[in-house]
């Protein structure tokens, strides 16, 4: 949960800068919720948890450097993350 809380920030960072038209800081955010979604999905050894972390990643490079075929948007990642950010937040506050 908290590692995929990280990525969701980053995920997060580069909606915001795509959104302004800041395409240096976009790429800079989508390669940190790359590695930190890679480093997460090192650590697993659940087929159908390294299932859905491998499609992450395709999703998340079509939407920020290819043709965005899933036709995914800002909201879908943001609901996407939004579990795990809630989730990690309550984990800290205990």
């Amino acid at each position: 949960m908290e590692q995929l809380s990280n990525v969701g920030s980053e995920v997060e960072r580069a909606l915001y800068w795509k959104e302004k038209g800041n395409i240096e800081y976009t790429t800079l955010a989508f390669e940190r919720a790359l590695e930190s979604l890679d480093y997460t999905t090192e650590k697993i050894d659940d087929f159908y948890r390294l299932k859905e972390h491998k499609r992450l990643r395709e999703v998340l490079v079509d939407y920020f450097a290819g043709q965005n075929i899933y036709n995914s948007s800002p909201k879908l990642f943001r609901n996407y993350f939004y579990g795990f950010n809630y989730a990690a937040s309550l984990s800290r506050s205990r």
